[in-house]
């Protein structure tokens, strides 16, 4: 079980960021800063992909709407990436079977992907467009982090990101209510419009 925390945090930073994930994971086993990542992570071809999709994240996550947006799309892709990291790290460790991984992975990367998409609903009902840039910033330096102190230090890095994951569900459960509010407000007073006309 000793691949445990490092598949349950990278499942945990694949929600958040999927390609930052698999291309931190590839440069750090590529220049031997860690022997638990898979090969399959560290090829060239793996990579590059990797870094060109990072790069048009990086951007779309930064535009209201337009992240609320790429996070619909990625409702799939962040899962599925959390399950297939997972199932190599899982097939290379070979302390847990590569389907227990790979659930594991791809669950936590689905919870975090909804914490994720559903703060960002949230703050697009602000007007600013500062916070998305603040936000998604925060995001990534987080992924960055705790996967870099998973590969050094798994059980630490499990820890932060499972309290992590737990504070951004109960998170989205209060922003929820604030949201349905806001929109019910936003109907009311466009309902009022059309009455006064």
């Amino acid at each position: 079980m000793s691949a445990l925390p490092l598949i349950f945090t990278a499942g945990w930073a694949s929600g958040v960021n999927a390609y930052a994930v698999v291309l931190l994971l590839g440069l750090l086993g590529r220049f031997g800063f860690a022997d638990s990542v898979p090969d399959a992570l560290q090829r060239t071809d793996v990579l590059i992909a990797a870094a060109v999709l990072f790069a048009i994240e990086a951007v779309a996550d930064k535009i209201p709407y337009l992240d609320s947006f790429w996070d619909v799309l990625h409702t799939v892709v962040r899962p599925a990436s959390g399950a297939v990291v997972a199932a190599l790290i899982a097939g290379q460790d070979g302390s847990l079977s590569e389907l227990a991984a790979g659930a594991l992975g791809g669950t936590t990367a689905l919870v975090s992907h909804l914490v994720k998409a559903g703060t960002r609903m949230a703050i697009n009902t602000s007007p600013e467009p500062a916070s998305n840039v603040v936000m998604s910033v925060a995001e990534d330096s987080a992924v960055a982090g705790i996967v870099t102190l998973a590969v050094f230090h798994p059980l630490p890095a499990a820890l932060v990101a499972g309290t992590l994951l737990v504070l951004g569900v109960v998170l989205v459960l209060f922003l929820a209510t604030r949201i349905r509010r806001y929109l019910r407000r936003r109907r009311e007073r466009r309902a009022q419009r059309a009455v006064a006309t």
